[in-house]
Order: C-alpha cells, then structure tokens, then sequence
C-alpha cells in the first residue's frame, strides 16, 4: 500500500524540518517553494511513499535505495533525483551520514524554466529515480553550491530564491554532464530504445488528477501504434530487456495507480474504473481480485 507525502507532511514530521526557520514553511501549496537541509538530521529508514515535492539529495554515506522492482546500494557517495511520481524507500547502513537536501515543488521548477524544459532532462524521467556516483573532486563541487544555497536561505537578499534557482540549474547540468560522459560505455541497442519509449510513454499518463479524465492509452495495441512498431516486436522487446511483456507492464501499472487512487482518493470504485480505461467496473474488479487477491473495495477498506 502506497502512502502520500505532501510538502505540509513533511514539515510536520522530518526531523530536519524542525530546524527551519517558521518563514521557510510554505502556506499555501499552489505557490513556489524550496529549501534546504543538512542530511545529518534525517531518519535512518524512510517508508515506502510517493512525495508531492521533488528532492536533490547529496548522499554521503552508504544506504540501499528501493523503487518499483529496483534495488540500489548507495555503497558510494552519490547525487541522487528523487522524482514525485516515483514512491520509494531509504534505509541507511552507515552510523555516520551528512551532505545535504534540497526540495521543490512543481511551480519552483516551472520558475526555472526559461530557456528550455527541465522535465525533458533525464534526471526527471518520469519512471525512475537517477542515482550519480561521484568521486571527490565533484563532491567538493557539489558541496559548495549546496552550502551557497543554505547561506541564502538565511539571507534577507531580495533576489535570494533568483540566485539559488541558478545554484540548482547548476546541479542539475552536473548530473547531466556526468549522464553525458558515460553515454558511450553503455551500449544501447534497439530494445532498450523501444523499452525506454514505451516506459516514457506509459508514465505520461500518469498520475491521474481527475476521474473524468481516462488513459488514452490502455492496451499492447494502443501502445505499439503510438509507437509505430508491430505489437509483436514491442513484446520480443520487452521481454529481452525486462522479462516481462506488454500486458503485463500494463497491468503492473494500473494496479499501482489503482492503489494509489483508492487510498488517496474519495472517488467511487466505478469512477477509478472509468479513469483507468475500464468499460465496465466488475472488469476493474476482476482483473484487481486476479492480482492482489482481494477486491478493490476490501482493498479500500
């Protein structure tokens, strides 16, 4: 069962939030907001959840890091972009653990978007959550404009939150030109192109923000023609990338979704039903029975 974090959560029960100053705290959601904090005040373990804020985090220290079906040992320093629509968990190995944190939310990074768009990038791919090794030279960097960031936070500059946008913009093309130095020692052959597509596509659709809104893509068909591949060849290249196949990519996430709107939604079971592509809601409720074993309205409860 997936759990939602906002921004408002966040002050009222991280650690490191308890030692932000009381103008730092946002009051209305709708508006932009940023800050930053020392990693020495986190918790040794985060439950599995989805945010409604983006994170930068300079993880010095070892922890494993888990998303979707994904496991990674942060065994090394590390730049890491957690992104709002992927939940995850944290679990730190090591006593001592510092660097730092940032957090934004959509309408900060929108600020930012001035001569192109960030969500482009691939540290804010929809479907996962990028993880940057880094050896000494770029964390002594990196450092450094998280530190300028924290002394702005507490600086009565006008233009502050102007100045720090360009400090993030600045982390962000560092993990960008470390993505870019590595491109040619991996090689990317024709099924990988074509999971990473279909994995980009599926996760636009999400997360769905109203019930009358429906998945426009919702079978193997729909999305081996928006891809302009034969649904067979879309199938042989999942299943050598990922071992699993289109349909069952498909219904993976809808299930995730489903679970999501039913804990975190008031909408009716045959409106979750509708905006999920379901023609009818007993075919919702079959397929959600067949892969959790209960139904979606014990599921609820």
């Amino acid at each position: 069962m997936i759990e939602s974090e906002s921004i408002a959560d966040f002050y009222k029960t991280h650690p490191a939030a308890k030692q932000a100053p009381v103008d730092t705290i946002p009051v209305h959601q709708q508006q932009e907001h940023f800050n930053v904090f020392s990693r020495k005040f986190c918790n040794r373990y985060n439950a599995y959840s989805r945010r409604d804020y983006y994170k930068i985090s300079l993880i010095i220290g070892k922890g494993k890091l888990l998303y979707g079906g994904t496991k990674i040992d942060i065994n090394q320093n590390a730049l890491v972009f957690f992104n709002r629509n992927v939940p995850y968990s944290w679990e730190t190995f090591s006593e001592q653990q510092s660097g730092y944190f940032c957090l934004f939310n959509d309408d900060f990074l929108n600020g930012m978007n001035r001569t192109k768009n960030f969500m482009d990038l691939p540290v804010f791919k929809n479907d996962t959550i990028p993880v940057y090794f880094i050896n000494e030279s770029q964390q002594e960097y990196l450092l450094d404009l998280y530190q300028k960031m924290a002394v702005e936070m507490e600086s009565s500059y006008i233009y502050k939150y102007d100045l720090i946008k360009n400090y993030v913009n600045l982390i962000i093309h560092e993990a960008v030109k470390m993505q870019a130095s590595g491109a040619g020692d991996n090689h990317v052959n024709g099924s990988s192109r074509i999971t990473s597509c279909f994995t980009e596509l599926m996760e636009r659709q999400f997360p769905i923000d109203s019930p009358e809104h429906q998945l426009q893509l919702r079978t193997a068909r729909d999305y081996a023609q928006r891809l302009s591949v034969h649904i067979n060849h879309l199938n042989r290249a999942l299943k050598e990338v990922t071992g699993k196949t289109t349909t069952e990519h498909i219904t993976e996430r809808l299930i995730q979704e489903s679970k999501i709107l039913l804990k975190n939604s008031n909408w009716s079971i045959s409106e979750i039903a509708y905006c999920l592509g379901f023609e009818y809601p007993e075919y919702f409720n079959n397929l959600f029975k067949k892969q959790t074993g209960i139904t979606p309205n014990s599921f609820r409860k």
